[in-house]
């Protein structure tokens, strides 16, 4: 059981060997540690050039030490930064240095982030956002993480938990204080009608959600179509390597293969299909059932037809947004004009434009789009309970105010919950802030 009170260090840049690694430290034992091992703290959040020695009074390595006091720091601990070589045997060192000293202990996953989040510097949206920009491969997965991880995101859902804080206090106050001066007379209109307003609001936020979980895990794109209609071999030809296996022999795709292509910025999964047909073999069974669960859970179909052989796979799920696609053109005299693209693996004709195309498509689904938007699947059930429990308050009109109200206070649990801020009483502060009670 990893102890709170330890101090902890880890490697906090990339594997070794790298020109620079950087090993972070937090903990009360920071300052003890840096006295130990570089023979004094340097000057708060000054880069100093020391040498770190063990405890023979060996040299270990030399570089940078940084050191930021708490609660100014990441995990609002007292917090050192090492700039060393990045050799194996110079972190080995420092590390086996480090190991040795009582409390003091290598770091488990999300460890520093855990306790930046415990000791208030981050919430839960921030530290999630942190981990999806540190995995950004794409230039949109980039942009909605820095959204999540800088605190966008979560200063909305704190203005949404404020006006549902506002609205319980005003229906307090009218509630328990009938005959104060003070208090305006029947506040309810206004109460509903900007609560009416933040249901349309959270309902907006909330159609977004599968657009930020495509950003973050990527657009599905389906290969489809007959045996032999060319599938593998342009996702080799996406891919610009050769992931699948192309013959001229039906059925040769057993499974779904998948590779993933950045196509303006955007995450697109591409995936290889088994053949659309009847089949006999009963692994090719398996792979035909596999390819129709694939379509089912697609963004977009590339519905492929050898024009060479038109065979077009009949029961086809005719809602699934799709684009028909001719292959082989290299093989045909003229185009026929049935396609919404032709293309020729062998020859690369149409390629760049089947790729603008599936950018041009997956661009479109968020057009205009704010990356103010939720990217996980805790966000969005947190999200629809705290819409249910808004729309309960709401519309149950001959409903007890004091029912409507714990309506409202479940709505704000909600939305905390996706930060890690459940709500916490505040009601009177907001109370004696609007009114001039007991004055």
């Amino acid at each position: 059981m990893a102890m709170l009170n330890d101090t902890i260090f880890a490697l906090s840049s990339g594997a070794p060997p790298s020109g620079v690694s950087v090993v972070r430290i937090s903990g009360r034992s920071t300052r003890d540690i840096l006295v130990r091992l570089v023979g004094s703290v340097p000057v708060d959040r000054v880069a100093s050039y020391r040498t770190i020695r063990n405890r023979n009074n060996r040299p270990v390595d030399s570089g940078l030490v940084l050191f930021f006091p708490a609660p100014h720091s990441f995990t609002g601990e007292d917090v050192a930064e090492l700039q060393i070589h990045g050799s194996k045997a110079v972190l080995a060192a420092l590390f086996n240095e480090l190991g040795d000293i009582p409390n003091v202990r290598m770091a488990i996953e999300g460890e520093f982030s855990r306790r930046a989040f415990e000791n208030g510097k981050l919430d839960l949206v921030e530290v999630e956002g942190l981990a999806d920009l540190i995995s950004a491969e794409t230039e949109m997965q980039r942009r909605l993480a820095v959204e999540q991880s800088t605190g966008g995101v979560s200063a909305m859902y704190d203005s949404w938990a404020e006006r549902l804080t506002r609205a319980r206090a005003l229906i307090e106050a009218e509630l328990d204080f009938p005959d104060e001066d003070d208090v305006p007379g029947s506040v309810s209109d206004m109460v509903w009608t900007d609560m009416k307003r933040l249901r349309d609001d959270i309902g907006d936020h909330l159609k977004a959600a599968s657009a930020g979980e495509i950003i973050r895990d990527g657009f599905k794109v389906v290969i489809a179509g007959a045996p032999n209609a060319g599938k593998s071999s342009l996702l080799n030809a996406l891919a610009r390597r050769d992931v699948a296996i192309v013959t001229d022999i039906a059925g040769t795709t057993r499974d779904v293969l998948q590779v993933d292509l950045d196509i303006d910025g955007y995450l697109v999964k591409l995936y290889d299909t088994a053949g659309l047909r009847e089949a006999d073999d009963r692994v090719e069974i398996e792979g035909v059932r596999r390819a129709r669960v694939a379509l089912r859970d697609a963004d977009l179909a590339l519905l492929l037809v050898d024009m060479s052989n038109p065979v077009i796979p009949g029961n086809l799920e005719q809602a699934l947004p799709h684009v028909t696609v001719g292959t082989k053109k290299d093989l045909i005299k003229i185009g026929s004009g049935r396609y919404d693209l032709e293309i020729s693996t062998a020859t690369g004709d149409g390629l760049p434009e089947l790729r603008r195309l599936i950018g041009r498509i997956v661009a479109e689904r968020f057009g205009g789009l704010s990356l103010a938007i939720p990217s996980r699947q805790r966000h969005r059930d947190s999200l629809a309970k705290c819409l249910a429990a808004l729309d309960a308050a709401i519309s149950e009109t001959d409903a007890d105010l004091e029912l409507r109200t714990e309506q409202l206070r479940l709505a704000a649990e909600y939305l905390g919950r996706i930060t890690g801020r459940v709500d916490v009483e505040q009601l009177l502060d907001v109370i004696f802030s609007e009114f001039c009670i007991g004055k």
